[in-house]
């Protein structure tokens, strides 16, 4: 009776203890995922405000995590947005953005199928006049095309990330090339810009010498 005893509270402290060391594993599991979701969830806002494809690098140095971890991330991302899985594996509608790999980094883009939409809804359901910081920004690609993002923004000295979005959202700039060296998107105006402005060309454009000072301004005291 004693030996009858005995294997049954052996068999019951196995079981206790074979429970016990399951435990952490369904926990760490369940961690795991939620990190992974987490992440998923960060990097999908940075791609919502992102201008220009982001490399694996830089978004693994926004988010704070390793390369690996973001890469597995953006493959997640990828999936899901194209219906294939969501970041719980089970599968999901396929969105009308798609995350592309351009010029060696990832950005949100809109599908090509939706491209007729959105160009008619940008030229003629939302017919809302440009702003004044959107109208310089205009004038600066316009003159100085092809020209980058970073090179406006010193030539203006102030952020133009969401006015350059405003004018692609127009039509009005678009994505010329991406330069191999920096991975810097160059843009340069459309036709649409001429249509918009009445000319045939961009030749026609006013010229800005004679709207310039000489240059001189401020220089008669040292002399």
């Amino acid at each position: 009776m004693a030996d009858q005893t005995t294997d049954s509270r052996s068999r019951t402290s196995k079981t206790n203890a074979a429970a016990s060391d399951s435990q952490p594993v369904s926990d760490t599991t369940s961690q795991a995922g939620n990190a992974a979701h987490a992440l998923d969830r960060q990097l999908e806002a940075v791609f919502m405000v992102a201008d220009e494809p982001q490399g694996l690098v830089h978004l693994a140095t926004a988010v704070g995590h390793s390369i690996d971890a973001v890469a597995a991330s953006v493959a997640r991302l990828v999936a899901d947005f194209d219906g294939e899985s969501g970041s719980d594996g089970t599968k999901t509608v396929r969105r009308g953005f798609e995350l592309r790999e351009v010029a060696g980094g990832w950005r949100i883009y809109v599908r090509a199928t939706h491209d007729e939409l959105v160009t008619d809804f940008v030229q003629t359901q939302n017919p809302s006049r440009l702003s004044q910081a959107a109208l310089e920004t205009l004038a600066v690609i316009a003159y100085k095309q092809p020209i980058s993002r970073g090179q406006v923004a010193s030539i203006r000295a102030v952020n133009v990330d969401s006015v350059v979005r405003t004018l692609l959202g127009r039509g009005l700039v678009t994505e010329a090339f991406t330069d191999s060296e920096t991975g810097a998107i160059n843009y340069a105006t459309t036709d649409l810009l001429l249509t918009q402005l009445g000319i045939n060309s961009l030749d026609e454009l006013p010229h800005l010498s004679p709207l310039l000072d000489g240059g001189t301004d401020g220089f008669e005291d040292l002399l």
